[in-house]
């Protein structure tokens, strides 16, 4: 009986390995989970939002592996991201800290935000009013739904078009780099910000967001189990990330 045991104890042992591998390969070459802390991506993502990011949808570099060891440089099997992708990458400033954010520039376009508006290499983008918007501290904004140069349509959000980086100069994208604004186009920092964020190189790039699998309100706390199925947002589990 004592051998049968061992045996026993032994073989579960190798199952929690196993799983843990399993798990380990899973988040560095498929999918990773992510969660949303603020809300420079609103009305697309919420405080409390839950979701995968796909590992291989722009190949790996460094980045893709837990804790990044510098093993290598530049990215391997795949390509870039698509005009409009919603995307996990770090931040460049510290390459450490994960930012989620819209890419809207590509590898040698000229971005510039004139009263609001997109440009994208000279030509506005077109934004169409959608309603609005009570953010959690009850100011209405403006919904738009903006769509870019390849169809690609999404909603932004304005408190106004004279706000902070509603005005800027002409960024031009260096190769092998990216910008991404926030959904939540006057509260966010973005690549608007040079000394903040700025151009994303193509190596920062963890993956693409693909959609949600829980979400939470955040009145429940974790000692508060009574409340918990009161705080899951139904409406939004198992939803694509458009």
């Amino acid at each position: 009986m004592a051998r049968k045991n061992s045996g026993g104890f032994g073989e579960t042992i190798r199952t929690v390995i196993y799983a843990v591998l399993i798990a380990v390969v899973i988040r560095t070459f498929a999918y990773e989970p992510f969660n949303i802390p603020s809300g420079s991506m609103k009305p697309t993502l919420l405080v409390g939002d839950y979701l995968f990011v796909s590992k291989f949808s722009y190949g790996y570099s460094r980045f893709s592996l837990p804790f990044s060891p510098a093993l290598f440089s530049g990215r391997i099997l795949g390509g870039g991201p698509e005009r409009g992708d919603v995307a996990v990458f770090k931040k460049p400033t510290d390459n450490s800290t994960d930012y989620i954010k819209r890419i809207v520039g590509l590898p040698g376009d000229t971005i510039q935000v004139i009263h609001g508006i997109l440009n994208i290499n000279g030509q506005p983008v077109t934004r169409e009013p959608d309603g609005t918007f009570t953010d959690d501290t009850g100011v209405v904004l403006t919904r738009y739904i903006e769509t870019l140069p390849n169809g690609v349509k999404h909603p932004i959000l304005e408190r106004s078009d004279d706000e902070f980086l509603d005005n800027t100069a002409p960024y031009l994208v260096p190769p092998d780099h990216y910008f991404a604004m926030g959904d939540n186009r006057d509260n966010s920092q973005d690549s608007r910000v040079m000394s903040d964020v700025g151009y994303i190189p193509a190596e920062n790039l963890i993956g693409r967001a693909e959609f949600l699998f829980f979400s939470t309100d955040g009145s429940a706390g974790w000692l508060e189990p009574w409340k918990w199925f009161g705080a899951i947002r139904y409406d939004r589990l198992f939803q694509a990330v458009r």
